[in-house]
């Protein structure tokens, strides 16, 4: 059994599909791709597919990533030209690879957000997010399907800078003429997770910071966390790694 890691996109109005929605149209597209999956036992079979820590609803992205398991050997990059040929325009395969260690969901340790904030300048941003990191802790509440529940949000984001529109390249998904201010944020994924809105609601209670429009949310990355750097790293480059690493493996035997 081949085991392939899939790297895709939710963009424009795709970031408002459920992930309900997303499951049916890639098994539609396995379907139309013939791709030769396996499939689990029992009365109701179904295509083995993990997904690996789905975005919201509501939310872009350019890094989610999900796993198959087929049946009979594909090329990783052949099997992403298929899939998107059957895919809609929005969802996207960018990345495929064989995989070839381990707990692909283990590396998904923190995420890249952008947060377009349109109707608000970037020098009220530059405060309120001054305001966030200096406290020691951000209460925020959230409903769930058992009520209201109230955690700290300032705890997981390991680093949140505001930028005015044209210092950097927008990838969130609505552009304006108006006053704008973009917020780029690193977040750990810890339990119970902080989504960009639980940091939003943060800004509005330290600061009173509220877009008078909803923010234009995308997820820029996802995977390891490095601490020292604060920079999240590619979740597929092990794998990548362990395919050029094993031609030189048999080499070194074959000698």
């Amino acid at each position: 059994m081949q085991r392939i890691r899939l790297r895709y996109t939710k963009r424009g109005r795709l970031r408002f599909t459920s992930h309900r929605d997303f499951q049916r149209a890639f098994e539609r597209a396995l379907r139309r791709a013939e791709v030769p999956m396996a499939y689990s036992a029992g009365f109701t079979p179904h295509p083995k597919v993990s997904y690996a820590n789905a975005a919201p609803t509501g939310t872009g992205s350019e890094a989610e990533y999900l796993e198959i398991a087929l049946t009979a050997q594909r090329d990783p990059a052949q099997l992403r030209e298929l899939l998107n040929e059957s895919l809609p325009d929005g969802l996207d395969v960018t990345d495929s690879v064989e995989a070839r260690t381990s707990g692909l969901a283990d590396r998904l340790q923190a995420s890249v957000w952008e947060l377009r904030l349109d109707g608000v300048a970037p020098e009220d941003a530059e405060k309120a997010v001054a305001a966030f990191l200096a406290a020691e802790t951000v209460e925020v509440e959230r409903r769930t399907k058992n009520g209201m529940r109230s955690f700290d949000a300032r705890a997981a984001v390991a680093t949140l800078e505001a930028h005015a529109p044209e210092a950097l390249r927008p990838q969130a998904d609505r552009p304006g003429d108006r006053p704008c201010a973009i917020l780029r944020l690193v977040v750990r994924h810890v339990t119970p997770a902080v989504r960009p809105d639980d940091v939003l609601s943060g800004l509005r209670a330290v600061a009173d910071l509220a877009p008078p429009v909803p923010a234009a949310v995308t997820r820029l990355a996802q995977g390891l966390f490095d601490e020292e750097t604060g920079t999240v790293t590619d979740p597929l480059a092990p794998d990548r790694e362990a395919v050029t690493a094993a031609p030189i493996a048999h080499q070194g035997s074959a000698d």
